[in-house]
Parts: C-alpha cells; sequence; structure tokens
C-alpha cells in the first residue's frame, strides 16, 4: 500500500473541500447506533476512527472559519471557543480504537455541526457580496 503525506499546515487544501455533512451524520448515527464492543474487528475501529478524526479536523476548521466572522462582542463566542478548545484537546491525543473510542469521536462530531449550526448566519465575505443585489 502506498501513502502520501501532504504538508498542509494551514489547513488551505481542507478549506477548498465542501464539508460532506450527510456522509458524516450517517455514519456518527451508525457509530452511536452500535452496542456490542465486539460489533467490529479492531482494524475495523481504527478505519472508522481515522474517518471520523478527519471529519471532526473538517468541522471545527469550519466553525473557526465561521467563528473568525463574527464581530468581537457576539455572545457565540465564548461557547463556541469552548467547544473549538475542548475539539483540539481530544482531537490532539490519539483515541482508543474501540467502540468508545470511536463513539467519542461521533459525539464531538455532533458537537462540532450544532455549534456550526449555531453560527449559520456567519457567512462568508464573498457570499454575502455575491447575495446583494
Amino acid at each position: 500500500m502506498t501513502y502520501a503525506a501532504i504538508h498542509d499546515p494551514q489547513g488551505l487544501a481542507e478549506a477548498e473541500l465542501p464539508l460532506d455533512r450527510e456522509t458524516h451524520e450517517q455514519l456518527v448515527r451508525a457509530v452511536l447506533s452500535w452496542t456490542c464492543p465486539a460489533a467490529l474487528p479492531p482494524d475495523d475501529y481504527e478505519q472508522v476512527a481515522v474517518v471520523l478524526t478527519g471529519a471532526a479536523h473538517a468541522v471545527a476548521t469550519e466553525v473557526r472559519g465561521r467563528t473568525a466572522l463574527l464581530p468581537r462582542d457576539d455572545r457565540r463566542l465564548v461557547v463556541t471557543r469552548i467547544v473549538l478548545d475542548e475539539a483540539a484537546g481530544r482531537l490532539a491525543a490519539p483515541g482508543p480504537n474501540t467502540l468508545h473510542g470511536v463513539q467519542h469521536r461521533a459525539r464531538l462530531i455532533r458537537a462540532l455541526y450544532a455549534r456550526l449550526d449555531h453560527l449559520k448566519d456567519a457567512l462568508p465575505a464573498a457570499s454575502t457580496a455575491s447575495a446583494a443585489p
């Protein structure tokens, strides 16, 4: 198997890709519905963890981008910063490739999407300008 590493410390490659929210949410629902730790072999948990971690990073990037568009006195900033700090801490530490570990990542994605929904009116300047008459 061949792997490629991309050096993208500013997350520019990720910024160009739209979120695949429907797929992320389907995976989150599936993972949270699992009740038996033997539901998947350990290698499958590892693959699910990789996908969920990538999704969490992508959603966190989107939330950070929307947060940057808010005025400094916006009341949503405090909670959003707490959620982003929590996400950064969780994503920095490798999660266990177990049922509990992947469900933990799935809950993180759900929390990040909830935050993103609270910021839906914080649109990028280009989108706001193109919507103007």
